[in-house]
């Protein structure tokens, strides 16, 4: 007979505490307009699932494996939503060469592209819409892969 150990199995640990994540009715409200909005982006509604799920109650693992990313991806969200609030599910600046294409251009590409028919009647095309609203090609198409267009 073996004598008992005392070592855990890997899989058995101590639960850590988590900080609770409440909302406000107002962040609950900006978190679900950002998963459900079409034109978020997929990285900012995925954080916004994240935090919402957390505030449910759900363990950084339980979340983790519901939205199919590690926990380390979850803990980091949840942090970061504790410290700066929903600010902080933003992107952060980086560095490199400072932005050409202001968020106006980006949203009036966007508009034309969803809301608009080029002027004889058809979808826009890249070139099409480049020339209307004084850009690159290339910007209408970097836009339209960042939003899925």
């Amino acid at each position: 007979m073996r004598p008992h150990s005392d070592k855990r199995t890997p899989d058995v640990r101590p639960r850590s505490r988590l900080r609770p994540v409440v909302l406000t009715g107002d962040e609950q409200t900006r978190l679900e307009s950002w998963v459900e909005r079409r034109r978020t982006a997929r990285a900012l509604a995925l954080r916004a699932r994240i935090v919402l799920s957390c505030s449910r109650g759900r363990s950084n693992r339980e979340v983790a494996r519901r939205l199919a990313v590690t926990v380390q991806t979850v803990g980091k969200w949840r942090s970061r939503f504790l410290e700066l609030r929903a600010d902080g599910l933003l992107d952060q600046p980086r560095s490199g060469a400072p932005r050409s294409i202001s968020d106006e251009l980006v949203e009036a590409v966007l508009a034309k592209t969803l809301h608009e028919r080029a002027p004889d009647g058809r979808r826009w095309s890249s070139r099409r819409l480049a020339d209307e609203l004084g850009i690159s090609q290339g910007a209408v198409l970097r836009i339209w892969r960042a939003f899925e267009v």
